[in-house]
Parts: structure tokens; C-alpha cells; sequence
């Protein structure tokens, strides 16, 4: 990327402050193309669609799942010190935290040329922090147009309608013009990190809802106390909750970054989180083509994954939730992992560092699979009581119509730096 192609925009972005994107921070949903029919906001605009230039696009998409550099890790856990705490799953960070380090989410986008996937969860640092911590955006944008993979032509099929968009949203969310970002994440596999990190730290499941033990968890009682319980339904709300701060925080970094940019746009989860993935059981309303399956104990489809992409890790992805333990650890301790002591890192001595991880063993992985796979043999699915892959909250970016705003709002409606956006952004256009 030539400094000398960027925009003036850009620059201004740069020096945006902090405090300024905080406080500056609203839903501004009125885009160029847009219309309300009736009602006390009635206004057609005169402008037409106007979608994202490429820069616009990787810099939304960067501040929503771009990668940061290398994790800089836990350091330290009671229960088995003095290993290295090895809780986590990637050794690279992103723009949003994710807890103990777990980082399962990829973050997928839509826009009118296609559907794509920011495959860059396992990534390595994008770039080199400088003496004072600083990254390059240049090389941080560079980096990440390598992990962006197209997976179909044309807008996510997703109508404007309901039961697939919240009534409030039909007018505005996915529209021509506009880019929705849409973060995922793998639930599975969060539950699954979850297990571990409860094995780590003294705890093994319980059936609350049978009000049972787990069937044969006794026999490991060398490893850990099996009378430290935590309820199932217990642990996968709180994955659930986990995963939905992940999924929320990079929504809300990308919405900062529309108030630097001068771009309009919104955080909110107002689409049918099925319907997004494929399962709205409709052949018209693909989504992002998920595979899910459906059985009377749910009172839901679950989504699992999409091949190739982002597969869950559970059966059908996986033969058996030992298969999927198992790729779960070669993942944290395998070629490119947190705890290869051959992974890069920010460290003196990263391969020292790295390698003080204390590997999961055979019992370990054994004790880990069987609670894993008691939950799959007898609710049919993993997690028990949420989805496999789970979805909430998106952002949408689009080009502001501000003679809407300017007709129905006082002065401060928006920003100085939407007033200016389009001279600074698309001056070879010449247009208000």
C-alpha cells in the first residue's frame, strides 16, 4: 500500500483521539440510497448507494478482527505452577479480547461484490511492534488482505424482511451500499477450552439436568477431585456469555473506528442469528451456508459449521469429541501454537517461554473427552443447551446521508469528520 495513494482522510483518521470516538460514538443509520416511507422521519434521499472504496473496507473489517501482534499470555496459575498458564488457543492477538486467550470467533463480511472470511485466527503477528509499541497500520492492512478469502459472489442472501431482519432493521441492515460485518463464533470448541481450563483448575462437570455425575469420571480421581463440580447448564451459559463479549467487543472496536473514518453505521443483533449462518431452513435464505442439523430434544436447528472454513469442534466435524480434543491440542501445542517453543513471540526468550506450558497429557485429554462426549451421547449435540456456532452481534458500515440529518436533527448530529469525509475520502468525486 503507496502512502502517496492514501487519502487525506486517512491521516486525519491517524490523529482521531480516543476520547473523541467514546463520546462521539452513536447509531447513525441514514445512508446515501436510503429511505423511510412514513411516519415522522419520512425522507427519500437523493443520493444513491454508495458502497465502501477497498481501503474503507479493510480498515472497518481491520479495527473489527485485525490482528495485534502476538498474545502476550497468563502468566502464572496456582493450580500448577510453575508451568506457564496454557489456557490459550492462539498465539496471535486481535483487536478484541477474548477470554483466558480461547480466540475461537473468525470474523466473516458481506458487501454488494461478495461474502468473505478474515481466516487469520491462527495467524502470526502481522508485524513487528516498533521500540515504543507501536504497530503500522500499513503493514497491519497489508497482512491482512492475505487472510481475507472470498466465499461468494454477490451480497449475503439474506432478504431485508421479516422473519429474517427484526422489523425495526428491514429498511436499513444489508442493503446495497452498505458492508456487514459478521463475527462467529465456534461455541464448541469454547465449551470445550472451557473443560480444560475447569480440569486445569481442580473442577469437572455435573448433570444438573439429569442430576447425575458424569458416568465414569470417578476413575480420575488421581487427577483432580470429582466431588468439585460445575453444573453443565452453568458452564455453557457462561460460554455463552464468553463468547458473546468477544463477538460484541470486536463489533464495538469496529464501530470506534466508523466515528475516525467519518462513516455511518451501528453495532446491533437485530438479524436472525440462524438465518445468518443457513438455517433458516428456507433454500432461498442460504445465509452463510452453514451445515445444521435439527432433532425434536432442540428447540432449535443447530449450526455446526461450514466446510473448509469453520468447522465446529464436534461431531460431524469431528468422529468422536476425543477426535475433537485432540485437534483442540494440536492446535494450542502444535506447528505455529501458543506453546510450540518454535512459535515466534514478543518475548527475549520466546522458545523458553513458550515451552514452560505444561502439555495435557493422555488422562488429561481422556478426562476432557469423556465429560466432552457423555454431553454429545446424550443430548444429541455439543454443547448440551447452546449452539455449536453462535452468532449476535454485527456492525454496519455505510456512507452517511447527511442532508437527512441536517433536515431533522440540530447541529451535532454527526462528526467533523463525517462533514468532511467525502472531500477527504473521495475527493476525484466532487460530490457534497
Amino acid at each position: 500500500m503507496s502512502v502517496q495513494n492514501l487519502p487525506s482522510g486517512f491521516e486525519n483518521m491517524m490523529r482521531f483521539g480516543l476520547v473523541e470516538a467514546l463520546l462521539g460514538r452513536r447509531s447513525r443509520r441514514f445512508f446515501r440510497g436510503a429511505e423511510i416511507p412514513d411516519g415522522v422521519f419520512a425522507y427519500k434521499s437523493a443520493h444513491q448507494p454508495m458502497p465502501l472504496s477497498e481501503l474503507e473496507k479493510l480498515l472497518v473489517v481491520t479495527a473489527c478482527g485485525g490482528n495485534t501482534g502476538w498474545h502476550n499470555m497468563i502468566y502464572r496459575a496456582q493450580h500448577y505452577a510453575p508451568h506457564l498458564s496454557n489456557y490459550a488457543a492462539a498465539a496471535g492477538g486481535r483487536t478484541f479480547p477474548s477470554a483466558a486467550g480461547f480466540h475461537t470467533s473468525k470474523t466473516f463480511f458481506t458487501d454488494d461484490e461478495g461474502v468473505y472470511v478474515l481466516d487469520n485466527r491462527d495467524a502470526p503477528a502481522s508485524a513487528d511492534r516498533e521500540a515504543e509499541g507501536r504497530l503500522d497500520l500499513e503493514e497491519v492492512l497489508d497482512s491482512l488482505k492475505s487472510h481475507v478469502v472470498k466465499l461468494q459472489e454477490g451480497r449475503l442472501k439474506l432478504p431485508p424482511e421479516v422473519p429474517y431482519v427484526e422489523a425495526h432493521n428491514t429498511w436499513v441492515s444489508n442493503q446495497p451500499g452498505t458492508l456487514l460485518v459478521i463475527p462467529v463464533a465456534d461455541l464448541a470448541q469454547h465449551v470445550l477450552l472451557a473443560l480444560c481450563y475447569m480440569l486445569q483448575n481442580g473442577l469437572v462437570l455435573t448433570d444438573d439436568i439429569h442430576k447425575r455425575s458424569i458416568p465414569g469420571i470417578e476413575k480420575f480421581g488421581h487427577l483432580v477431585d470429582t466431588s468439585h463440580t460445575w453444573p453443565i447448564t452453568f458452564v455453557e451459559q457462561l460460554s455463552l456469555a464468553e463468547a458473546t463479549v468477544e463477538l460484541s467487543t470486536s463489533c464495538y472496536a469496529g464501530a470506534l473506528m466508523l466515528q475516525a473514518m467519518g462513516l455511518g453505521g451501528w453495532l446491533y443483533d437485530g438479524i436472525d442469528l440462524f438465518s445468518v449462518l443457513g438455517a433458516s431452513g428456507v433454500p432461498e435464505v442460504p445465509g452463510l451456508g452453514f451445515r445444521f442439523d435439527t432433532d425434536a430434544r432442540w428447540p432449535y436447528p443447530n449450526p455446526t459449521g461450514l466446510a473448509g472454513v469453520m468447522e465446529g469442534f464436534c461431531p460431524p466435524h469431528y468422529p468422536s469429541m476425543r477426535a475433537a480434543v485432540d485437534a483442540l491440542c494440536e492446535r494450542k501445542f502444535g506447528k505455529g501454537g501458543p506453546f510450540h517453543p518454535d512459535t515466534p513471540g514478543p518475548w527475549k526468550d520466546t522458545s523458553q517461554v513458550r515451552g514452560a506450558a505444561q502439555v495435557h497429557d493422555e488422562g488429561f485429554r481422556e478426562c476432557v473427552a469423556l465429560q466432552a462426549q457423555y454431553i454429545y451421547d446424550t443430548f444429541g449435540k455439543f454443547p448440551a443447551t447452546v449452539p455449536s456456532i453462535f452468532v449476535l452481534t454485527y456492525l454496519q458500515a455505510h456512507h452517511l446521508d447527511l442532508d437527512f440529518y441536517d433536515k431533522f436533527y440540530k447541529p451535532g448530529a454527526y462528526l467533523h469528520t463525517h462533514a468532511s469525509h467525502m472531500e477527504q475520502w473521495h475527493p476525484e468525486l466532487k460530490v457534497k
